[in-house]
This record gives C-alpha cells, structure tokens and sequence, in this order.
C-alpha cells in the first residue's frame, strides 16, 4: 500500500463524505464554499454572506488570519475577524470555513470554526496538521504551492493520522513557469486524487487564476472534471478589497455562475 494508508483508495473503496450542520460534500454531493478573501468589516460580511446565501452557497468563507507574501500587507483582524464571522454565520445559517496558521488558536477553532482550513502555505507544517486532525473536526487541506500530489496525500496522512477522518482536499493551483496567470490550475489533479484517494476534493479557481475573468470558465471546467466543490472569493467591492481584490467576483456575477454550474452539473449526471 501508499505511505497514505489512510487516505488511500485501497483502504476505503467507497467515497468519503463530509457532513457538517446538513451539509455534504462528497459522494455525488457538490458543495459551494463562497466569501471574501479577508474579514474587513461586519457590514461587509453580512452583506456577502446574505448574497452568496441566495445564489446558492452552502459554506461562507474568509480569513480572519491571512498568511501574507510581504509582512506589511494587510494580514486579517485575527481574533475580531473570527467574531465577524461568527455574526455572519449566525445570521446567514451557513457554516464557517477558515485558515487556521498558528496552534496557539486551536482552541478558538475548535470552538468557533465548522472546517477549519489548513492553507498552501503550511500544507507541511507537519505538527500543525497533527493537532488540528486531533481536534477531529473537519479540515480542508489546501495543496502547497509547489507540491506534488504526492506529498499532498502524505500531508493529508497527518490529519487522518492524528483523529480527524472528515478532510476535504483542495487544488488551488500550482507554481510553474507561467506568468499570464497567478497560479497553474491543474484541474488534472481532480481525476488523479479520485483515482487515489476516497476524500472528497474541491477547486479554487479564484487563487489558481488569481483574476476574476477565469474563475468562471475554470470553475466550471472544475465541475466538468468531477470535482465534488468549489472554494470562491465573493466581495461586495473587489477594486476596494484588502486583499486579493483581483481575483473576487461581485455577487452579481457569483450569482450568474451558480446557476451555469447547476446546469454543468445536470449535464455529466
């Protein structure tokens, strides 16, 4: 067998689905997580999560903390961002999904979060993985930067390995030679991790594109592939954003795209 004995195929035939507050993801279950790329203000989080709500979302998302390129940027509300989000879920009915970055939150998390989010950056951070599985929670692991599928199934290991058995695996785009785009989605990873895994796996097409003119077309190529969700950056104002304005949709368009995604999904039934 795989060094991932627990996230093989082979140890578990039938695929795994990930339920949290009625929610699936999984198993022939398409789910919609949507939201800003940061928490910003209270109003901006209600209004987002009332319009993603409509359209047909079934997770909100956004960073309370933000793991940033530069340290000067703006790197979330941390704590404060969290209540925010506990306001908007609490008023909206959707489930929270957001990055956990240091242990010293765990408790937080595991008090406040729905699927906390192991982000790109420390798909590795082995000790991290570890302890939020022991949380057995649910867990959305983001591929690295520059990993293989290999090493996003052995980082997945940890998790499993650690308590939790609810984890989703998200292709966020990959780093190539090519500059026309802020990643490489490799939407190829969907059909590879189906053969290889029983966990469920999503898409970003906002962060694998980085601009919000693909993340149409490549979210629904994701569901075309058989992808079992897709992870979007919803913000009220993009060309005001905090962070990563470039690659979030308005709900107006996120709207528009919801039903095109339902029509996708009628069509490969």
């Amino acid at each position: 067998m795989a060094d991932y004995k627990l996230a093989a195929r082979a140890s578990h035939p039938t695929d795994s689905v990930v339920e949290v507050k009625g929610r699936k993801i999984g198993g022939g279950n398409f789910a919609v997580i949507a939201g800003p790329c940061s928490v910003e203000t209270e109003e901006q989080m209600l209004s987002v999560a009332r319009d993603v709500k409509a359209a047909g979302a079934d997770f909100l998302r956004g960073g309370a903390f933000k793991p940033r390129t530069s340290p000067y940027a703006f790197s979330g509300l941390g704590l404060d961002g969290l209540e925010l989000l506990k306001i908007a879920s609490a008023k909206s009915g959707l489930p929270i999904v957001t990055e956990i970055m240091s242990e010293e939150y765990l408790d937080d998390f595991a008090r406040d979060v729905d699927v906390i989010q192991i982000g790109a950056r420390n798909m590795q951070n082995f000790t991290l993985l570890r302890m939020v599985g022991a949380l057995k929670k649910p867990v959305l692991l983001k591929r690295g930067l520059s990993s293989t599928i290999e090493e996003l199934l052995n980082a997945v290991e940890y998790i499993l390995a650690g308590g939790s058995g609810d984890v989703i695996l998200c292709e966020r785009g990959i780093r190539t030679y090519e500059t026309a785009t802020r990643n490489t989605l490799d939407l190829s990873a969907v059909p590879v991790l189906k053969e290889r895994t029983h966990l469920p796996i999503i898409v970003d097409p906002s962060h694998g594109t980085g601009y919000w003119e693909l993340v149409e077309p490549m979210a629904l190529a994701a569901a075309a592939a058989g992808a079992d969700g897709l992870i979007i950056e919803v913000h009220g104002h993009p060309e005001a954003a905090l962070c990563d304005g470039r690659q979030s949709v308005t709900p107006q368009i996120f709207a528009r795209l919801m039903k095109k995604i339902h029509r996708v999904r009628e069509a490969i039934a």
